[in-house]
């Protein structure tokens, strides 16, 4: 019976803590800081950038496969 006791008062509340830590550091960090949001310009590079690099990564592959 005492076992259950220590049990019931000590670890279930901390794990209780911990269970709500743990949820509002990951709620905080699938939100974006207000500095951390990109612009529509940041937005359009990385976008360009992505397509000139996938067609330089297709070039590169064609060259490896065809020599």
């Amino acid at each position: 019976m005492f076992p259950w006791l220590i049990f019931a008062v000590v670890a279930v509340p901390l794990l209780l803590v911990v269970f709500v830590a743990t949820r509002r550091r990951t709620d905080e960090g699938e939100h974006p800081a207000s500095g951390e949001t990109l612009t529509e310009q940041e937005l359009a590079d990385a976008e360009s950038y992505d397509a000139k690099w996938h067609e330089q990564d297709k070039e590169r592959y064609r060259q490896e496969r065809l020599p």
